[in-house]
């Protein structure tokens, strides 16, 4: 991707994480519906009030960048979207959406 004449040269997708589905009992308090932004490529947002559980999103940590991206359209990861929490107990589903695209300048993420 080239440089614009604003100085953005790069692409990213915000995400929401959200959960979708709770299969299990929520330990972290979490319900369906609640969900944390990841937007600018690096910052987090939660609602006003709300928590999203640690745990929970270290294990969609590692798709988030992936998913930031466009990707192959025969790329498993342009289709699957889901995520389990790492508590057998819980068995809370995660769902990872894009919400928005925005243009960014790498030289003020690295």
């Amino acid at each position: 991707m080239s440089d614009t004449p604003d100085g953005t040269d790069m692409e990213l997708h915000d995400l929401r994480v959200c959960v979708d589905r709770i299969e299990g009992r929520s330990v972290c308090g979490l319900q369906v519906g609640d969900y944390i932004d990841v937007v600018r490529s690096n910052e987090m947002r939660l609602p006003e009030g709300k928590h999203f559980c640690l745990y929970a999103f270290a294990a969609v940590l590692p798709l988030l960048a992936a998913k930031q991206r466009d990707l192959p359209a025969g790329d498993w990861m342009s289709r699957d979207s889901h995520v389990a929490c790492p508590d057998p107990d819980e068995r809370l589903v995660m769902r990872i959406d894009r919400i928005g695209t925005r243009r960014l300048r790498s030289q003020d993420l690295t």
